[in-house]
């Protein structure tokens, strides 16, 4: 009868019992603290006037309008005159703000020959008829990652952060596709 026994140290990795936890290499876990807050306002202020006037007329046509009468309507030449005018003014103020707090673990998905990680994960939440998902990708340095194997959101290179919410609450928020065309439509 043979006895056989396994390691608790995992084949190509390398540290001792005293090291620290953090990631390594492709599929290692990192905790991201997502922490994002966007802020934007722009206004802007137009006017435009525009002004035209075409005076035209004739002064002879062949013959001085008294020696023919031909062209001329009682005795005068055609001749036109137009004035156009237009202006407008406009303005509008946008003020959008938006925070987002979360924190979700991510996976090393590559290891860049320079030695930095990419990372990639997904969380979704479902409750009360709502779903939630939080999908983050990024590059990380090694050495940006603390000890409690976290990093921050703004740590991360090339971050993508999307947060996207489906379900009734999302549907009661958005316009019917009849207010919107007819948003369209009218003008006013």
């Amino acid at each position: 009868m043979f006895l056989s026994a396994k390691s608790i140290w995992v084949d190509g990795r390398s540290g001792s019992l005293f090291s620290d936890p953090r990631a390594s290499g492709i599929g290692d876990l990192i905790t991201v603290l997502v922490d994002e807050s966007t802020s934007l306002t722009s206004s802007q202020q137009t006017s435009r006037e525009k002004s035209s006037n075409i005076a035209n007329e004739v002064k002879q046509f062949l013959f001085s309008p008294i020696a023919s009468k031909f062209g001329t309507k009682k005795g005068e030449l055609p001749k036109t005159e137009i004035s156009t005018s237009s202006g407008s003014e406009g303005g509008g103020l946008v003020t959008n703000r938006q925070t987002l707090r979360s924190r979700a673990s991510v996976i090393v998905v590559d290891v860049l020959p320079n030695g930095n990680f990419i990372i990639e994960g997904v969380r979704a939440v479902s409750f009360s008829g709502q779903q939630y998902y939080a999908k983050l990708r990024g590059i990380v340095r090694p050495y940006d990652v603390s000890r409690t194997n976290t990093i921050l959101s703004s740590s991360i290179a090339d971050a993508r952060i999307e947060y996207v919410s489906q379900g009734s609450l999302s549907n009661a928020e958005k316009e019917g596709w009849l207010s919107r065309t007819l948003n369209k439509i009218n003008p006013f």
